[in-house]
């Protein structure tokens, strides 16, 4: 199957991110959210990233103008209809994600591909709510999405080597590195080696080991990592690194993924990183 319009669910920073970088593979984007307003301002902020691109030199303002025209703002699941292929990218939570790809499995076309971007979820259990688990698959960006080259492809139980296959091609006319994730193992690859240097990182500040400012700079001069444990748990989010460390305890049934409690009392504390100003870190 030829893929030839995409649509993304979730108009925040991952789904900004994918939507541009759909667009600038060549392909029709439609970017919806709850609220209009939103898309708009993910579109604006795709504009704006597509403006440093002129200034830089790597795009003409033409070639700007044409990628911004590919994508299309709305709210709402109906506009969905004749997409080829959907990538969920809403927040990571199991049952609204379900949710909406029942919805999403009404309204789309039978051939129509769904994914989801979750980084850690069950691709098979999201894929069980749906009438087409062979055309259903975890396509995992990072962010941000137009910088990071890496799509985790995921297959759940019942994909397709179609699926798959069409998948790849889409990924790479992106510009992006696919690979694949053969079995549907929470966190699949990079979330599952990452997640637990998070865990070490914070248990080595409980312990007094050394400061937040102390273990980024470590790991980022001791093993050539650009951001350091903390820096990173603050830019993707304290809840969201929360939510899928418990989800992941739950999974595997394995104390070493058990939440720190210092990441609890940020939790409870509010500090969800740089989305509200202050996380390990103020900003």
């Amino acid at each position: 199957m030829e893929i030839k319009k995409i649509g993304v669910l979730g108009a925040g920073a991952m789904g900004t991110g994918i939507a541009n970088v759909a667009a600038q593979g060549g392909f029709d984007v439609i970017i919806s959210d709850v609220d209009l307003g939103i898309v708009q301002k993910s579109v604006g902020n795709i504009n704006s990233f597509l403006n440093k691109s002129v200034e830089k030199g790597k795009l003409t303002t033409e070639q700007k103008d044409e990628i911004i025209a590919r994508v299309e703002p709305q709210s709402g699941l109906d506009g969905f209809g004749d997409v080829d292929l959907v990538i969920e990218a809403i927040f990571e939570d199991m049952q609204v994600k379900k949710d909406n790809f029942v919805k999403l499995d009404k309204i789309c076309k039978p051939e129509a591909i769904l994914c989801s971007n979750t980084s850690s979820f069950s691709i098979t259990e999201l894929a069980a709510t749906t009438e087409r688990p062979e055309r259903f698959a975890g396509m995992h960006f990072f962010n941000p999405a137009p910088i990071m080259r890496l799509v985790e492809i995921i297959r759940g139980y019942y994909t397709s080597d179609d699926t798959v296959s069409t998948l790849k091609d889409v990924t790479v006319k992106m510009r992006k590195t696919p690979v694949l994730v053969k079995r549907d193992s929470p966190g699949f690859i990079v979330n599952r080696i990452m997640l637990i240097q998070f865990i070490e990182a914070i248990k080595l500040l409980e312990e007094g080991v050394a400061t937040p400012e102390d273990i980024d700079i470590a790991v980022k001069l001791g093993l050539n990592y650009p951001m350091g444990p903390f820096e990173l748990l603050d830019f993707g989010g304290v809840d969201i690194t929360y939510h899928v460390v418990n989800y992941l305890c739950d999974e595997f049934k394995d104390i070493r993924w058990n939440p720190p409690l210092a990441l609890k009392e940020l939790i409870r504390a509010g500090r969800l990183g740089r989305k509200n100003g202050k996380g390990f870190y103020n900003y």
